[in-house]
């Protein structure tokens, strides 16, 4: 195939798509993106993501300044000018759980259309999440009935899902547990597979070669487990809050030493949220609704997680009947830490609740607090610190566990509490010690007392 670095293009310039290659332009690759939103084109090629994802910023100024990575504004010298175009839009979800495949519709046929009059192979790689059966459906027909090319012939095509932690997004693209590549034919996957053994080097990791369609069912079916694992926990911790002497984290920490168990994804908290989990667990859903194979494990787990979040607000009844007026400090408000993602956040659950019993409600996140600024405005406070969120408050909820909450200490909440009273939804601190240090605490998974 290549006896050159390809050069590679990247449509879509979100979380994955910029992400990715910004990672691949800082090991050398001459990268181009593209996206339709010209304002966050304008704020990446001055070097601002938008969004916040450690490492992203440098990787992007490195890539910026060395030349290996810009942006361009015509789809037709984005594709004339790279050899792999990954195709890296959003699959939002539909009213009814289905996925929203309108921007891969778009992204292409413009591929399909500027590939028209383009010389040589060129390898298209479906990098968005997409129900089971697209790549080889609605992506190849409508490159090849724009391109009035043939795939497998005049252009590659592969689905490699992205397996991407927000927070960790950068780390795990350098250092991934596998590449899934789904080939629509032998030639795409072995130009796939050997672009990522150039950029992985001495270091290349476990590579899958399948079919497209298994590629696409993999990143279902990966995260729809790991959500399912944690609705799981959160099913025992509720257990745990009705029996005396329970604590979930001592059962995981149980089960988590079996080896056909393990550790991950076996901490209880107030649910699971952001842009992959719920739209992935919902497509699953709705795939086997329409093929007539109902995923009955899935639909429990969404049940739990929907339920979850109220798990906070039940302990804050539990201390207070009423909490008309009372000040509440929400810590935490991305839907996990060292990110600024609110999609599908738990914090929006329960402040939405908060303010339907009419509690004054004061938040603070160290990077999620534009986003839930635009959706709440003045009707909530804004703090500038931790301390400052839960100054003169009636009760605490720890919402994301930042490790800036994980630093504040018994007597932070003694001191600036009205009454220091703190439900633990991510079982971030040891509820023994803040009873023993005379804070009231309410932990996810631990014995509730009436």
């Amino acid at each position: 195939m290549w006896r050159y670095r390809p050069v590679l293009a990247f449509v879509g310039l979100g979380y994955v798509g910029l992400t990715t290659a910004v990672c691949f332009a800082s090991r050398g690759f001459k990268v181009y993106g593209y996206d339709v939103d010209k304002e966050k084109v304008d704020n990446i090629m001055s070097g601002h993501p938008t969004f916040y994802e450690p490492g992203v910023d440098e990787l992007l100024a490195k890539s910026l300044e060395e030349g290996n990575f810009r942006c361009v504004k015509s789809f037709r010298d984005l594709v004339w000018s790279s050899d792999v175009i990954f195709i890296t839009v959003g699959t939002p979800s539909l009213p009814d759980g289905s996925t929203d495949l309108s921007f891969v519709e778009e992204a292409s046929r413009c591929i399909g259309l500027t590939m028209r009059g383009a010389e040589g192979f060129k390898l298209v790689v479906v990098k968005s999440t997409v129900p089971p059966g697209t790549t080889e459906g609605l992506v190849k027909s409508m490159i090849e009935s724009e391109s009035k090319k043939t795939c497998g012939v005049d252009f590659g095509l592969c689905m490699n899902p992205e397996f991407l932690r927000e927070g960790s997004a950068v780390y795990d693209t350098f250092n991934p547990d596998r590449i899934v590549i789904g080939e629509f034919d032998e030639r795409s996957g072995e130009a796939l597979e050997k672009l990522y053994k150039m950029f992985y080097g001495d270091n290349v990791p476990p590579i899958l070669r399948t079919s497209t369609v298994n590629a696409e069912l993999i990143k279902y079916a990966s995260n729809a487990f790991l959500a399912t694992k944690i609705s799981f926990i959160n099913m025992i911790a509720r257990l745990c809050q009705k029996l005396p002497k329970a604590d979930v984290t001592v059962v995981a920490q149980g089960m988590g030493l079996d080896r056909r168990i393990g550790p991950h994804f076996l901490r209880a908290g107030l649910g699971w949220g952001g842009s992959c989990f719920p739209k992935d667990v919902l497509s699953l859903i709705n795939l086997g609704r329409k093929l007539g194979a109902k995923q009955s494990i899935a639909e429990a787990a969404w049940q739990v997680n929907v339920e979850q979040p109220d798990e906070a607000i039940f302990m804050a009844k539990m201390e207070y009947p009423s909490l008309r007026d009372l000040r509440v400090a929400v810590l935490g408000l991305a839907f996990k830490p060292n990110t600024d993602d609110v999609r599908n956040a738990v914090s929006l659950h329960i402040i939405n609740r908060l303010l339907e019993e009419r509690a004054e409600v004061v938040v603070y996140d160290p990077a999620a607090m534009n986003n839930v600024r635009k959706i709440y405005g003045s009707t909530i406070t804004y703090a500038k610190s931790p301390i400052d969120c839960i100054r003169d408050a009636d009760l605490a909820i720890i919402v994301t566990e930042w490790d800036e909450f994980k630093e504040l200490k018994p007597e932070d909440y003694k001191q600036y509490m009205r009454k220091p009273v703190v439900i633990d939804g991510r079982r971030i601190y040891d509820p023994v010690e803040y009873e023993r240090l005379g804070v009231k605490m309410y932990a996810i998974g631990r014995t509730v007392h009436s």
